[in-house]
């Protein structure tokens, strides 16, 4: 039983609309939610008869009746429903004396159900997920209770929900001890940790980390991965790298990052290349990417079902390299496997060999190798016998063979017969616009090797890297973007000039006179003259100690023994400001 002064005090604290009349349907009682509600002001509302704002409600029933009413959904105003509770008040003596009426707006309602339905929603989800992965995930709360399970769970450990729900985390343990509690006591996570789980003692590795929510140790959430799964993928890896030699090429001419016009140009030969069973001579510097020609040349050739052998010619002995090329027989030499062995052009047949830095082999090699272009056979060491051998021939360098065969050191007849297709894959400072491209692309690669989420590198960084020589070529870039990646703190995203280290151009001697390439020299000259060649040097210089300052231009002034602004004269000259 409500008495009015309890109303009135109710009504000035309470967060929901309170309408009181009188004896003579009279507003008596109005609170600000109320007002709100009846979008009028009390002092308007304070005196008027009930119907005029509430027409017919049934308040004043309530009262005579002495009646109560309970949550009671009413149309009120335009298109707004409410929920009102309706019941008579009291005077000191106990006397009716009016009645009041608690009103709440059913969009509170609404928005509270649909808060409902997405938090329902969200959980039928999140579940759905944890039941469908397939490692093993076990969650307890604050107090080390067990509160979620999922099927890979139960099939990894051989317990139910019922085993372990609501039970302490040591339940599934079977030799170790629990990371759910040491979590839960540490807040720290753990990561690697062998044990054994379940009655059939199950070998696995747990990785346990804590939930944190508002700042408050909610629980602890552990993924099981099981050991035996683990030798099984490790047992096919090393079975995969006993036959890597024998896998076909993985790269595609789509897998060749770029769109300068040189890189295209060498593309385009490539793929009409690739279409003739003719030898192929892959000539660049160091770095720019030649085992990925001879890997798209083979996947675009009538061939790409064969096999596509790589071997690098400059790593093996003259005597090893002769024995992997051709094979041997039995008792070929000291050492020799009984039965003998089979050579990497018989193991190519009907596919693609690539013999990378072809220029480094043995003159005796080279007369070998020239009977296999000319006569498609190969005679095994230690034998008299020739075998046929169908096998296309796509051959790499670094090396300068025009310069071997002046000096005798490369057979010409061997030369003519790898040159019938030249193809020269242009050094990275060739093709400069394809850098962002290709660190868009090794970035994506970097994040999925070394588990990051790097997106891009800033302005400053990229004007670093566009700007460096790249002895090295592609091969440079990605150690180098590799490296930055490396030194970059867990969670920052975009790499920054600071993340990359020193990158400094060659020099000539102590006084960092700038390395000049002679074609750029000479063409320099043809140009401007000297001064076309001592401004290309000063552009080299100032970039050099930029980079080697990390951008500090006064130490760089410093260093380069000039006025701080003489030296922004001459950044802004060569637009490096």
């Amino acid at each position: 039983m409500f008495i009015r002064s309890q109303l009135e005090k109710m009504a000035e604290k309470a967060n929901y609309a309170i309408l009181g009349i009188n004896l003579l349907n009279e507003i008596v009682i109005c609170n600000i939610p109320a007002a709100k509600l009846l979008e009028s002001s009390i002092p308007e509302i304070l005196g008027k008869d009930l119907w005029q704002l509430m027409p017919d409600d049934s308040l004043p029933q309530v009262r005579d009746s002495e009646s109560i009413q309970f949550n009671q959904i009413s149309p009120f105003g335009n298109n707004k429903m409410i929920i009102i509770s309706r019941m008579p008040y009291h005077d000191d003596q106990g006397r009716v004396i009016g009645a009041v009426a608690f009103l709440r707006d059913m969009t509170e309602y609404e928005e509270l159900k649909g808060k409902v339905n997405t938090l329902q929603e969200i959980r039928i989800l999140l579940t759905a997920i944890i039941n469908s992965t397939q490692d093993a995930i076990s969650v307890v709360d604050e107090n080390g209770l067990g509160i979620l399970i999922n099927p890979a769970y139960t099939r990894l450990t051989g317990l139910t929900a019922e085993d372990v729900i609501g039970k302490p985390p040591t339940v599934d343990i079977a030799e170790g001890e629990s990371m759910h509690i040491q979590v839960l006591r540490t807040r720290q996570a753990v990561k690697g940790v062998s044990m054994k789980v379940g009655p059939k003692r199950k070998e696995v590795i747990v990785n346990v980390a804590p939930i944190i929510v508002s700042g408050q140790l909610r629980g602890t959430v552990g993924v099981l991965h099981d050991i035996s799964e683990i030798h099984r993928l490790s047992e096919e890896l090393e079975r995969a790298k006993r036959l890597i030699r024998h896998l076909e090429a993985k790269y595609t001419f789509r897998d060749i990052v770029g769109e300068s016009e040189s890189i295209k140009a060498t593309i385009e030969q490539a793929v009409r290349a690739a279409v003739t069973p003719a030898t192929v001579l892959l000539r660049g510097e160091s770095g720019t990417g030649k085992e990925l020609f001879a890997h798209a040349i083979h996947r675009s050739s009538e061939r790409q079902k064969g096999q596509f052998i790589r071997v690098n010619c400059a790593a093996l002995t003259d005597s090893l390299l002769e024995s992997e090329l051709f094979g041997y027989v039995e008792g070929a030499f000291t050492g020799a496997k009984r039965g003998g062995k089979v050579g990497l052009f018989e193991e190519a047949n009907g596919g693609t060999i690539f013999l990378d830095e072809i220029g480094e082999i043995s003159q005796n090699l080279q007369s070998k190798l020239l009977r296999v272009l000319q006569e498609r056979e190969i005679v095994k060491v230690g034998d008299n016998r020739s075998f046929n051998v169908d096998v296309r021939v796509i051959a790499a360098t670094n090396a300068n063979l025009e310069e071997a065969l002046r000096a005798g050191r490369f057979r010409e007849d061997l030369y003519y017969r790898l040159n019938v297709i030249p193809i020269i894959i242009p050094p990275l400072r060739q093709r400069r616009a394809d850098i962002p491209l290709l660190v868009h692309h090794l970035i994506g690669s970097f994040n999925q090797d070394y588990g990051r989420g790097v997106e891009r590198v800033t302005d400053d960084a990229l004007q670093i890297l566009m700007g460096y020589h790249w002895p090295g070529n592609v091969r440079e870039l990605e150690n180098i973007l590799g490296r930055a990646i490396i030194n970059m703190r867990i969670g920052e995203t975009v790499v920054e000039k600071h993340h990359l280290p020193i990158l400094s151009l060659p020099i000539a001697n102590d006084s960092e006179v700038c390395f000049i390439e002679p074609a750029k020299s000479t063409k320099s000259m043809e140009e401007g003259g000297f001064d076309g060649l001592q401004r290309q040097w000063e552009h080299a210089l100032l970039l050099a100690t930029l980079q080697r300052t990390g951008g500090n231009k006064t130490k760089a002034a410093q260093q380069l023994k000039m006025s701080i602004r003489n030296f922004y004269y001459k950044l802004e000259r060569h637009g490096l400001n």
